[in-house]
């Protein structure tokens, strides 16, 4: 069998991929588009091995890192879920009261690269919170597929509600100096828009690739905002010539960055998406911006 490689993927199969991720082509359909790439000694289990999560070799920051001190912990969610599971970090040896971040997972619950990256923050300096919205739900139920399947059950501005929870459990943290930003990606990208539209005080929001909000929830927004977009992303980026319209027309507080020839989830380091010189920048241009504005 042919070891594959990055470049030994057409663009198409990324395409297919985040139609698949993202609801648009139930499995049958995906395997049967995929199986249209089988060729030259590729099969269908490979390209599918390929393209898939690696949450085994990809942890960056490992959950018993001594750095940090890194546990689950539930908190209240009134108008969301009820009772919202989330991994909270914070450094072993903090100095004194912490800026605060909420980590916003996609559309498939707190996974591994979430939790991930959830203490990549935390070894930055800040004491971070990510929840996962599957927990009425029994929680992140351990692969993406049944993930997807799970987190389309819940209605995505109950959901928001659990995030908002979050942010207002955080903000009171005895250790937490009383600033807390939000990072997201993909759904998350979402949730922290709505988040900057929700929250008026709240201090900084970073989307990744995350879908817009409306017209009018847009002009709503005081939060700076970092926007993080792929090129090759076209399914989000059709929204931002008009969110680009309000952030200006409202004087809005915005930097925004295009990464050039990188797919929807370049920041993922478990998938081939991944593009690790963009997704390394943009996450300086992330802590830099929080440190910033916490």
């Amino acid at each position: 069998m042919k070891k594959l490689k990055k470049e030994d993927i057409p663009q198409e199969i990324f395409d297919l991929y985040d139609d698949y991720a993202h609801n648009k082509l139930e499995r049958r359909k995906f395997l049967e588009k995929l199986s249209l790439y089988a060729i030259g000694g590729i099969t269908v289990p490979s390209l599918l091995s390929f393209i898939s999560p690696n949450y085994i070799d990809t942890i960056l920051v490992k959950p018993n890192d001594p750095r940090l001190d890194s546990k689950y912990i539930t908190y209240k969610s009134p108008k969301g879920g009820g009772e919202i599971k989330g991994l909270f970090s914070i450094p072993s040896k903090p100095k004194g009261k912490l800026p605060g971040i909420i980590v916003v997972h996609e559309n498939r619950g707190l996974n591994p690269y979430i939790e991930d990256v959830g203490r990549r923050a935390a070894v930055d300096g800040f004491i971070t919170l990510a929840p996962d919205a599957l927990s009425p739900l029994g929680g992140y139920p351990g692969n993406d597929d049944d993930g997807r399947t799970l987190q389309k059950k819940r209605d995505r501005f109950e959901m928001l509600e659990d995030f908002i929870a979050a942010y207002q459990y955080l903000i009171t943290h005895k250790n937490c100096n009383g600033k807390v930003g939000v990072v997201g990606f993909c759904f998350g990208g979402w949730i922290a828009n709505m988040m900057a539209v929700k929250i008026p005080t709240l201090p900084a929001a970073v989307p990744f690739y995350g879908g817009q909000p409306s017209d009018e929830d847009a002009a709503k927004i005081k939060t700076p905002l970092l926007l993080q977009y792929a090129e090759l992303d076209n399914r989000v980026n059709e929204g931002w010539p008009a969110f680009e319209t309000i952030l200006k027309n409202n004087s809005i507080e915005y930097q925004a960055y295009f990464y050039k020839n990188v797919n929807h989830g370049f920041h993922n380091n478990t998938t081939p998406r991944y593009d690790e010189k963009a997704a390394t920048l943009a996450w300086e241009r992330t802590i830099n911006f929080f440190k910033k504005n916490l």
